[in-house]
């Protein structure tokens, strides 16, 4: 199985290891800009933000490089993936993977490592980064919940908001929710192969409001990419939440920030107010 959110399409490079100012510093993830309107809707991107995968990517990683004899740390792993998702951020923008034939997707995809491997600190060719790729996606995995997100979801529910799903996976989201338990909380999904379009371009979030029945001003989108999430959803008039977990978009202050998902009980009820 692909990594699914690379590996699975999912839900800048610098140059020798370094990554973008905004990640470098940790965020005070206490201030939070003022919604503007009634909050009726609360839409979620699914990869990094419900979810995560078990294994652990960085473990998969670490073991694959070493492997072929490259040693790696799971933290570094982990920050290589963040300049590797905005990269894949940029290319969904330009043309979605899904789309692309299978030599573009296998090129994006040593591109992805290499770039994973580059955030982490090591300079490899993209012959070794597709090496590497090849390794790891070989590794079963699966979807599994962050902690954090039954308890937000119960707690939004009691609120009233219609709560759903905006996922640029192309895999059938309700057999994945009722899976992990999302059912009694999830009113719908909406997946880019039902939209005929993916994460950042609008047609995508105009078909969650049309399912929520709701003016764009009055729901909310959380995301934990900037380009896909933050900007997709202001594009079309959404407010834009971005889940930080790691603490990596210091620098950027133009939407609300939140660490965890509990945080946004109290964006909804000061929108509702």
């Amino acid at each position: 199985m692909v990594i699914i959110a690379a590996a699975a399409y999912a839900e800048q490079g610098t140059g020798q290891g370094r990554l973008p100012e905004s990640f470098t510093t940790p965020i005070a993830c206490d201030t939070i800009a003022p919604l503007r309107e009634m909050i009726k809707a609360v839409f979620f991107d699914f990869y990094k933000t419900l979810v995560c995968f078990w294994p652990p990517l960085d473990e998969i990683q670490q073991a694959s490089c070493a492997e072929l004899g490259l040693r790696v740390s799971k933290e570094g792993i982990r920050k290589g993936y963040k300049v590797a998702d905005e990269y894949m951020a940029e290319e969904n923008a330009k043309a979605a993977l899904a789309d692309r034939t299978d030599g573009q997707r296998d090129e994006f995809f040593a591109e992805y490592e290499r770039r994973i491997l580059e955030g982490a600190g090591l300079d490899v060719s993209l012959r070794l980064a597709w090496d590497v790729w090849q390794m790891a996606i070989q590794v079963p995995k699966d979807f599994d919940l962050f902690d954090d997100v039954l308890p937000a979801l119960k707690q939004l529910k009691t609120q009233g908001v219609v709560l759903a799903i905006i996922s640029n996976l192309r895999r059938d989201m309700t057999a994945l929710c009722t899976r992990l338990g999302l059912d009694p909380y999830m009113d719908f999904c909406v997946t880019s192969a039902e939209a005929g379009a993916e994460k950042p371009h609008p047609p995508i979030f105009k078909a969650a409001l049309d399912r929520a029945h709701v003016a764009p001003a009055e729901a909310i989108h959380v995301g934990d990419q900037y380009e896909a999430d933050v900007q997709g959803a202001r594009a079309v008039g959404i407010q834009p939440v971005l889940l930080d977990r790691e603490g990596w978009y210091g620098r950027v202050n133009d939407c609300s920030r939140i660490a965890s998902l509990p945080e946004l009980e109290g964006l909804v009820t000061a929108g509702s107010r």
